[in-house]
């Protein structure tokens, strides 16, 4: 069953249930391009009806919309918000027409369900239209961009969640490895003796890091130019408007939003999304490091490094039996690798705004989105799947430091260059390791060469 709407070209049937209107069906019509959907981003959806939602109580307050309206405008919003409608977003992410069809795909399914909060039914839009009154004084051209800095903004509240929950993981393991003496390498060669327990606080370190970058890079997404209408001038909205829009924003979603200073400047400028996508990037970089090293970590059983093992997550070879491969980093490594194209796509669509608008905004909110979201689901992933399960070999990791020229460098300070240069050219040329020689030249007792390479003692900087 259908009811048939109609706009600028023509007529055209939408399915009678369907809280969306014609400007949906056209765009459900029109872009079968990435097969990934509106409401596959619940963010998203959520920052559209918070915009409406704002923008209701300004044109209210302002006395362009009546209490009847403003309120049923409201209360679908709110109801958007918890989740109710998700499937009646579900146009393509990647479109045409800078964002126009997802604006007015909000715009119609408030419209439409506050027609039947005021006893109407859908599609008798002169009672509430989705032009007219839920999108009054607004444009695609400010309610689309404010809509993704908020579910950006809300995203990366979320993303950081998984991150913490990561860095927690790899600094247990940190804690529980602190005794494991092994060889630290540079240049994938042996260098000075370290703990795994120092390994493994590095990599939380290291991401602990990228908080402060996504706090401060998302930190840009506050200021909107919500008000600018179609280009930042401000046509079909009153004075006072853009600054008390910004204002109900930050009340209804709890963000501090504020009105950007000149709105022309604002409307096409993508500044923001550029600096949180690298960001992003950063930290996929980071993780992708660190899932190289987990995999050269544990690689072997027999012929490789074999300091640690990776939890066995499936067979690894439809040919080769016992074969286990490190399936999880690896999957985290793809991640991180799509997370670097999509700035790259960022940044061409960032590129490519012309005059007073970018048209592009829809492929950069797609890649922003997806890019959060594989993050978010690859960090559960790599820390439930792989690291919380991370065990040690711990008497092979000290067998290799024991045989390593590299601890030559630990006991310099203590043997001296000549002796540690004569020891290293004759552990290479005899193969026999540099703990077995010092204590055949009696350099060393083996008490004051096993307090040298106490863990312990290898932590810090010594006197």
């Amino acid at each position: 069953m259908y009811r048939v709407e109609n706009d600028l070209l023509g007529d055209l049937n939408v399915p009678e249930k369907a809280y969306y209107g014609i400007q949906t069906q056209r765009a459900i019509d029109n872009f079968h391009i990435s097969g990934v959907r509106l409401f596959q981003y619940p963010e998203f959806i959520k920052g559209l009806a918070y915009v409406k939602w704002a923008a209701a109580e300004t044109n209210f307050a302002l006395g362009l919309l009546d209490e009847t309206l403003k309120n049923a405008i409201v209360a679908a919003a709110k109801e958007v918000i918890e989740g109710k409608f998700d499937k009646e977003f579900p146009i393509d992410m990647i479109q045409g027409g800078a964002g126009t069809s997802t604006n007015m795909n909000i715009n119609e399914v408030l419209a439409n369900r506050a027609l039947e909060i005021m006893g109407h039914q859908k599609g008798e839009y002169q009672y509430c239209s989705p032009n007219d009154h839920v999108n009054l004084s607004q444009s695609t051209n400010d309610a689309y961009p404010t809509s993704i800095k908020l579910a950006a903004i809300n995203s990366n509240i979320k993303l950081i969640g998984h991150l913490k929950l990561l860095i927690a993981s790899f600094r247990k393991k940190g804690e529980e490895f602190k005794s494991v003496l092994k060889m630290g390498r540079t240049q994938l060669q042996d260098a000075v003796p370290m703990t795994l327990g120092q390994e493994f606080e590095a990599f939380a370190a290291n991401l602990e890091e990228e908080i402060e970058r996504l706090n401060q890079n998302s930190a840009l997404f506050f200021e909107i130019n919500m008000g600018a209408t179609a280009i930042g001038t401000g046509l079909n909205a009153v004075p006072g408007y853009a600054k008390l829009c910004a204002e109900n924003l930050a009340k209804v979603s709890g963000h501090p939003f504020v009105s950007a200073p000149n709105l022309i400047e604002a409307t096409p400028d993508t500044g923001s999304y550029v600096i949180y996508s690298s960001a992003l990037k950063r930290m996929a970089i980071k993780i992708s490091k660190i899932c190289n090293d987990l995999r050269l970590l544990s690689s072997g059983p027999r012929c490789g490094l074999n300091e640690i093992n990776l939890p066995p997550m499936q067979p690894g070879s439809s040919i080769m039996p016992g074969k286990v491969n490190p399936v999880i980093p690896e999957v985290m490594n793809q991640v991180c690798y799509r997370v670097i194209g999509n700035d790259l796509t960022v940044t061409m669509a960032a590129e490519a705004g012309q005059l007073q608008l970018n048209v592009m905004e829809p492929v950069l909110t797609y890649a922003i989105m997806e890019s959060m979201e594989l993050l978010a689901n690859g960090m559960d992933t790599l820390r439930l799947k792989c690291v919380d399960g991370i065990t040690a070999n711990v008497e092979h990791c000290r067998e290799m430091v024991l045989h390593s020229i590299g601890i030559v460098t630990a006991l310099n300070p203590y043997i001296g260059y000549k002796n540690s240069t004569k020891i290293a050219k004759e552990a290479l040329e005899s193969g026999k390791s540099v703990y077995n020689l010092v204590l055949e030249h009696n350099i060393l007792s083996k008490e004051q060469l096993d307090d040298i390479l106490n863990p312990e003692n290898m932590l810090a900087p010594k006197d």
